[in-house]
């Protein structure tokens, strides 16, 4: 399991002024009130605000932001209220925690208010903070990793949600990596059998694209 401190190191690699007593601290609160959960997989759900947080550190964003990755589960999945985390980390994280579990509110409405609904409110999280839209994009990315662990339908809802509105959306963002990953994720789990033979398929054809790429990098 991926360590805090393994996540502040990148966060001061890339931000030397960062407060990492700020990351600490969301981290302790996570690990407190996330305390006996686990998920799917049986593995204690303190990893995945952990995964996410390096995620977002990969990413290059600010201490806020990864402390709020950090945060980003506990009002949905306990019993903490936004007046609490307002008081323990101010302002600024309260409301990208608030647009996080806004959006996350969405998965309880049918399937075709969802997605119409789902983009409006993503849209709206963007005009007032992007990095709402950066959290929620490392959250689903790391859901889409783990999803093995998840019932056979429950996997092709969330990835045909992916393909429909978080992908795009790492599109629009210029993010093609994420996007990449996700939509090779979401195809994994549509399509099984589709996505094996085409991997066999790339696979077969790796060694003459790579001469091929080799040949442009030297022109």
């Amino acid at each position: 399991m991926i360590r805090i401190e393994d996540v502040i190191a990148k966060v001061q690699d890339n931000r030397p002024a960062s407060d990492v007593d700020l990351i600490r601290r969301a981290y302790l609160f996570s690990a407190l009130h996330h305390r006996g959960q686990t998920r799917a997989s049986g593995e204690p759900y303190l990893v995945h605000p952990l995964e996410v947080a390096e995620i977002l550190a990969d990413m290059r964003l600010d201490d806020v932001s990864v402390a709020t990755g950090l945060l980003h589960d506990v009002v949905e999945d306990t019993l903490v209220d936004l007046d609490t985390i307002k008081e323990y980390f101010g302002g600024e994280i309260v409301g990208l925690v608030d647009g996080l579990t806004k959006i996350a509110h969405i998965s309880n409405l049918s399937k075709e208010k969802q997605q119409a609904e789902n983009v409006r409110k993503m849209v709206l999280a963007m005009l007032t903070d992007v990095r709402v839209v950066l959290i929620k994009l490392a959250d689903r990315l790391h859901n889409m990793r783990t999803m093995q662990f998840l019932k056979p339908e429950k996997r092709a809802r969330i990835s045909q949600e992916t393909l429909d509105i978080y992908a795009p959306i790492a599109h629009r963002l210029g993010m093609g990596k994420m996007r990449s990953e996700l939509e090779d994720l979401s195809f994994q789990n549509l399509y099984p059998d589709e996505y094996k033979r085409l991997s066999r398929e790339v696979d077969a054809r790796r060694p003459e694209l790579e001469a091929a790429l080799d040949r442009i990098q030297a022109t």
